[in-house]
């Protein structure tokens, strides 16, 4: 007889940033935002908050924008807003686990953001892990449409952690 599904939320924090973010808080907030899928699957996520010189440098090799960022989603697969992971065309075995991708998180961006904002850090750094959840799970904010279902999402989730 199987196990229930579980994932794997692998999160690294920098050094400078380990007394300001505690990975069991991190992991929440990531789980809480994948529980928006409706798949069955349930694929692992790798987290990193990082600080600006990496996003900076990851946003150029990866966007061609030389300048910082507060969030990078790099998704592992194409997915659409309710991705079946086991539909692929690439088989994996059965016992593997299934990797969604990682987010990158700039918390010196996160900070500012959150001064700018008047919020808290804590609430910046949700909103960005929700956002990058939903980027690997599919949701864009290219046009009006997409981002108004992007948004909505966002803030179901948000409301959820009660960080609206």
């Amino acid at each position: 007889m199987g196990s229930a599904p579980f994932r794997t939320i692998d999160v690294q924090i920098f050094p400078a940033f380990t007394t300001r973010l505690t990975k069991a808080w991190l992991r929440d907030v990531a789980e809480q935002a994948l529980c928006a899928q409706e798949s069955v699957v349930c694929p692992n996520v790798s987290l990193v908050i990082a600080d600006d010189e990496t996003m900076q440098r990851l946003n150029l090799e990866y966007r061609d924008l030389d300048e910082t960022t507060d969030v990078l989603a790099f998704p592992l697969w194409t997915s659409s807003k309710s991705p079946d992971i086991g539909s692929q065309e690439f088989k994996l075995p059965p016992d593997e686990e299934v990797s969604m991708g990682e987010i990158v998180i700039s918390y010196p961006q996160a900070v500012r953001q959150a001064r700018d904002g008047k919020k808290t850090i804590r609430s910046e750094i949700a909103l960005l892990i929700v956002h990058g959840v939903l980027h690997l799970l599919g949701y864009d904010h290219m046009d009006p449409r997409e981002e108004s279902a992007m948004w909505a999402k966002q803030d179901e989730v948000l409301t959820r952690l009660s960080m609206r």
